[in-house]
Formats: structure tokens, C-alpha cells, sequence
């Protein structure tokens, strides 16, 4: 197996206010496809919702991050227990990219290409507001992206709250002033 349990793989910025970041999971491509697009496997890692099979499409995300942590426990003050947005659907290209707006002016893609028997899953979130949130957007993304590692693999993640909290200070540092 090449680095897929190399869960401290750190994302950076791609170009200004825009932060991507890389994982190797266990293939088939179909099978990380339904974690990107399945609300229920997605859920599991990142936020519930059904994404539509159509760009133009509108659609609503929800965050349960305390299930990911098994608890409350470590959540920062000012994070919420639930969290929504809403976006829209702006390519679904099955089983290689999907992109969606992320309110209120950013958008994300998630791109899938075959590595040997792994999948290479790139993430990219664009037009970031502030460094402030580019931190914290480069921590949320590091952490869901080892629970989905974790998932795919059969591995325990570590508890949400804990590990975002531990990557928030490390991207803090990283991430150029």
C-alpha cells in the first residue's frame, strides 16, 4: 500500500484564498464516487444532504461534527451542534468530479482519478474569505478528509473535535500571513 494511511498528509494553498488537499483511498472509483454522493455515506465523514445529479441544481448540507467526535466533547465555543448550508450543484461528472457552491461566494471541487489500485481524491476550496477561514477551512478539510480515510479503510477516526482543534493550530502556523 503506498501512502493511503498517511493520514497527516497537509493541504496548502493553492492560489490566493484557495486551499486544496490530497488522499489515496482503497478503489474501486464507484465505490469513493458514493461516498462523495451518497448522503448517507456521507454523512459518515463530512455532512448529510442529497445532492442532486444535475448542475444548476439547488441542494442543503448538514453538519452533525459531534457524531463524528462521538460527542460534544472539545467543541469549540461558537460552533453549533447543527450546521446547514445551502448550495447548488455546479458539475456532476460521475465518478471523477463533483462541484458545488459554498455559500456565500466560495465553491469546492472534489476530483477522483485513478492511482494504481488506488483513487487519488483531490479537494479544492476556492475564494476563501480571509486567512482567518482559510485556517479554519484548511483544519475542517484535513480532518474529514482522515474520517473519510478512516472510513474507507475499516480504520477508527480519530474524535472530530480533537483532531480539528490539534490541525487548526498546525494550519495556523502553515498557512503564510
Amino acid at each position: 500500500m503506498s501512502d493511503m494511511t498517511s493520514l497527516n498528509k497537509y493541504g496548502a494553498v493553492a492560489e490566493p484564498f484557495a486551499f486544496s488537499i490530497q488522499r489515496r483511498l482503497p478503489g474501486p472509483i464507484e465505490r469513493i464516487w458514493a461516498y462523495l454522493t451518497d448522503s448517507d455515506l456521507r454523512r459518515q465523514w463530512l455532512a448529510s444532504g442529497i445532492i442532486p445529479a444535475q448542475a444548476g441544481s439547488s441542494f442543503e448540507l448538514t453538519w452533525r461534527n459531534d457524531e463524528l467526535a462521538g460527542s460534544a466533547d472539545g467543541r469549540p465555543e461558537g460552533f453549533p451542534a447543527e450546521h446547514s448550508i445551502q448550495s447548488e450543484v455546479i458539475a456532476f461528472e460521475p465518478p471523477h468530479r463533483l462541484v458545488f457552491s459554498w455559500p456565500p461566494r466560495g465553491e469546492v471541487s472534489f476530483e477522483l482519478q485513478p492511482a494504481g489500485s488506488e483513487i487519488l481524491l483531490t479537494v479544492t476550496h476556492r475564494r476563501i474569505s480571509d486567512r482567518r477561514n482559510m485556517v479554519m477551512v484548511g483544519a475542517g478539510w484535513h480532518m474529514h478528509l482522515d474520517i473519510l480515510v478512516a472510513r474507507a479503510t475499516g480504520a477508527k477516526p480519530e474524535p472530530f473535535w480533537e483532531g480539528w482543534s490539534r490541525l487548526k493550530e498546525e494550519y495556523d502556523r502553515r498557512i503564510p500571513a
